[in-house]
């Protein structure tokens, strides 16, 4: 039998720090390795498997397109991009959307289109707030966007124009803001950076200070959009509408893709601003179209929320069953738990070890980022499982 990851070691840049199993197959909620061995996967391609593994609606519109027409370009109009485009549109507060390949080139192309706006709305204003422990991908401006300053350091000089202030503190964002601000980016609820949830009306108040300021909001969903906070988007939670809202993860199913996507207002890019190879790819748009008609028309996200609570009050007994678990935080199914102890990876390969995919968020805080579609009883195995990995660790 090959040895596949001695062949990661060989040929594959080391990049990343891989959990030690080798996945070939995948269905609903569940992954196989080479082995045969079956895991329950609470990791979810990182947020990006909204259906589970191989959903018949998105495999089913992948075979269907790929049959049809792979690849064209944006020089030229296909059906499935703008059949994307309108469902978007229909279903959120915004009225424009560019198709792109990831959360990265969304997140990027919302930059890029502030700054297009400040140049012709703000005086030639530049400059995007973003806040501390926040992430918005890994390009080199994009590191420079998120608040992380271990991102930072290997790769100075980063690109200027993006202000890191401190996370929930209004008066923050307030002191930042100058005549060269165009726009503060956040995440509704900071994902990758600890799941963080915001205090109670700073969204609205960062809301309120650009409209006061005729800057624009832009918001992140790449990982809180498409159900998993209990809504379809996660603004939808706190009252507020964004200028500008990126998505990618759960909105191809499986398939890699990110939306860019605007108020009317904020929509300036004009002919020759923008474009992408591959971006509005048939085959992609298409896994997206049927990911996102059936989220709205079965209500994942109330799925999400529902099971979501359920699964936060199971953890919350754990917390009272070890002491050494500090914090249990969270919507929808988007969940942290926090340690006393840099214990993350530990609890990671137990769980690996009894069938259980989780992901280390941090050195003492791992994440449950499962599929939507998942109920109580894929609940209570996994907490099974984590009981009995947290038990042997408190012996």
């Amino acid at each position: 039998m090959t040895d596949w990851q001695e062949l990661d070691k060989q040929y594959y840049m080391q990049t990343i720090v891989r959990v030690p199993v080798t996945l070939v197959r995948g269905k609903g909620a569940r992954v196989w390795d080479e082995k045969g061995k079956k895991y329950l996967d609470f990791v979810g391609g990182l947020a990006v498997n909204c259906l589970g593994h191989c959903h018949p609606v998105v495999t089913g519109a992948v075979k269907k397109q790929a049959d049809t027409l792979m690849q064209t370009s944006l020089w030229y109009y296909t059906v499935p991009m703008l059949q994307l485009a309108e469902l978007l549109v229909k279903n959120s507060c915004l009225d424009r959307v560019f198709i792109g390949n990831s959360g990265l080139e969304a997140n990027e192309g919302a930059v890029k289109l502030a700054r297009r706006y400040g140049k012709l709305k703000l005086n030639g204003a530049y400059e995007v707030i973003t806040t501390m422990a926040s992430f918005h991908g890994r390009s080199l401006a994009l590191t420079a966007a998120s608040g992380q300053p271990k991102m930072h350091e290997p790769f100075t000089p980063l690109p200027v124009g993006f202000i890191n202030v401190a996370n929930n503190d209004i008066a923050a964002i307030k002191a930042a803001t100058t005549d060269k601000t165009c726009a503060v980016m956040l995440e509704p609820i900071q994902a990758e950076g600890g799941v963080n949830l915001p205090v109670e009306g700073f969204l609205k108040e960062v809301r309120e200070w650009c409209d006061s300021k005729g800057i624009l909001l832009i918001l992140d969903e790449v990982q809180t959009g498409i159900g998993r906070l209990g809504t379809l988007f996660g603004y939808m939670q706190y009252g507020i509408e964004p200028d500008i809202m990126t998505l990618a993860k759960g909105l191809g199913g499986g398939m890699p893709i990110g939306a860019l996507l605007a108020k009317e207002k904020a929509a300036v890019f004009t002919l020759g601003d923008h474009n992408s190879t591959f971006g509005g790819n048939p085959v992609t748009c298409a896994a997206a179209y049927a990911t996102l008609k059936y989220v709205i028309d079965n209500n994942i996200p109330g799925n999400a929320k529902k099971v979501g609570e359920y699964f936060m009050g199971k953890l919350l007994d754990l917390k009272k069953k070890y002491p050494f678990i500090t914090d249990v935080r969270g919507r929808g199914l988007l969940i942290a738990v926090q340690f006393n102890s840099e214990i993350a990876q530990q609890v990671v390969l137990d769980c690996l070890d009894k069938g259980l995919l989780v992901n280390k968020l941090m050195p003492n805080a791992i994440r449950f980022i499962p599929p939507l579609i998942i109920g109580n009883q894929e609940v209570d195995e996994a907490v099974g499982i984590l009981d009995g990995v947290l038990a042997g660790i408190s012996r």
